[in-house]
């Protein structure tokens, strides 16, 4: 089984992805982070295969929790998916320059679920 974290402050994403990729394939088991300070809290107890992450949230944003992934030697190597609204040329440019995927919300449950088996089969 294939551990996915989704990290938003939005609950209704977080409900949303949880349950349809967890209804759509058995193959995966969705944590939810509602913070970049959960998603820490959460890493020390468990790896996952994949982060999902927001880019627009409080406190702690999208962009600092990336870098302090990559800074850390035992999450830099998880793939990081930006699941999010802000679509500017720049975010967009960074976005797929410097994570895994950049996907814009909202999105097909059907489609996310495609892009996480290709990279998860990679």
């Amino acid at each position: 089984m294939k551990k996915i974290m989704i990290v938003d402050d939005e609950p209704d994403i977080l409900f949303s992805v949880k349950c349809g990729l967890e209804d759509f394939s058995e193959e995966y088991m969705v944590l939810g982070a509602g913070s970049g300070h959960e998603c820490f809290e959460l890493l020390k107890g468990q790896i996952p295969d994949l982060i999902l992450l927001d880019v627009m949230m409080p406190e702690m944003n999208g962009w600092d929790v990336f870098t302090k992934l990559k800074e850390n030697p035992e999450w830099r190597e998880i793939p990081v998916v930006f699941l999010t609204a802000k679509t500017d040329p720049y975010s967009k440019g960074f976005g797929k320059m410097a994570a895994t995927e950049y996907i814009e919300k909202p999105c097909d449950i059907t489609n996310l679920e495609k892009r996480i088996d290709k990279i998860l089969k990679k």
